[in-house]
């Protein structure tokens, strides 16, 4: 799981033996036969968590849940095949009364105590440093869903930091005359502004798409080469990050200065709009009334 949502890396299923023999074999043999498969289960488990959470020689993820209904998970929690690297990240050992997605269902719920703690303890080293970041001023950091999606674009960030309840949206609207679109990012209060959604000459714009930004940002940012990371206010550092930064930042690769970005493209818009000015006085100076034109032009 990361943050509110979970991904099924792998899945395999599994036909072990159970205790009593069958059709004529002896009890040595049959018991022999179910050891091996069971032994055999646990070293195959073993080998794919290693593969699915060990990246560079540590651990991908900040903790594991071992599940199961018998007592396979003990094994391997105990087992020498298991990586010393993931046994020093075992969060939780619980019991599961049924298999495949409802198991695994099962163990969300029974396990939603300690993922809790282990987010919030995440969460609070992932905002710590986002501060020291901001308070050592190194620049490689940034907030508001502008700066933000601007980094995001760029490639400038590699890690998204958004609070688990945005109440911000996505919108897409076209110049119903001109067909021009552009994309918006609109608060509930921003929403509620008419005029956000009419063009400069007054024309209302058509909305093309709307979507959350938290599901589009789910859906996009592996895109970009960042990774997302959603926190929630109940820590001091969350709460101070929702309330003074607008719930939104990331941390940079390399030093974006946004503020002299905003500068550039001001100083454009102006520029455009003088050089639009000169050409309609240039139309104005050469325009001649037949009336005013003396003489014959060859």
């Amino acid at each position: 799981m990361a943050g509110n949502t979970r991904t099924v890396l792998h899945k395999f299923g599994v036909d072990l033996p159970k205790k009593h023999g069958r059709g004529g074999q002896s009890a040595l043999r049959f018991a022999r036969l179910r050891l091996e498969k069971r032994a055999n289960y646990v070293r195959k488990v073993a080998e794919l968590a290693t593969s699915l959470f060990i990246t560079n020689d540590k651990a991908n993820v900040a903790g594991l849940i071992l599940a199961g209904s018998a007592e396979f998970k003990q094994k391997l929690s105990q087992s020498d095949l298991f990586d010393n690297r993931l046994r020093d990240i075992i969060t939780k050992i619980v019991d599961v009364s049924y298999g495949g997605e409802n198991g695994f269902n099962q163990a969300i719920e029974l396990a939603a105590d300690a993922l809790a703690d282990v987010k919030f303890i995440r969460e609070k080293k992932l905002l710590a440093r986002y501060f020291s970041e901001i308070s050592q001023d190194s620049k490689k950091y940034c907030y508001g869903v502008d700066d933000t999606l601007e980094g995001l674009e760029r490639g400038a960030v590699s890690e998204i930091i958004v609070y688990e309840h945005l109440d911000v949206n996505r919108y897409t609207l076209r110049h119903p005359l001109t067909g021009e679109s552009d994309v918006y990012h609109f608060n509930k209060e921003q929403e509620a502004v008419v005029s956000n959604f009419h063009a400069r000459d007054g024309t209302e714009l058509d909305v093309v798409e709307k979507i959350s930004l938290l599901e589009w940002l789910t859906t996009n940012y592996t895109n970009y080469g960042a990774k997302l990371n959603f926190v929630t206010n109940r820590s001091q550092e969350g709460s101070q990050f929702q309330r003074g930064f607008g719930g939104i930042g990331g941390l940079l690769r390399y030093v974006v200065d946004f503020q002299n970005q905003e500068i550039l493209a001001m100083l454009d818009e102006q520029q455009n709009t003088r050089f639009d000015e000169a050409d309609e006085k240039s139309e104005e100076e050469y325009y001649f009334d037949e009336d005013d034109i003396d003489g014959d032009f060859l």
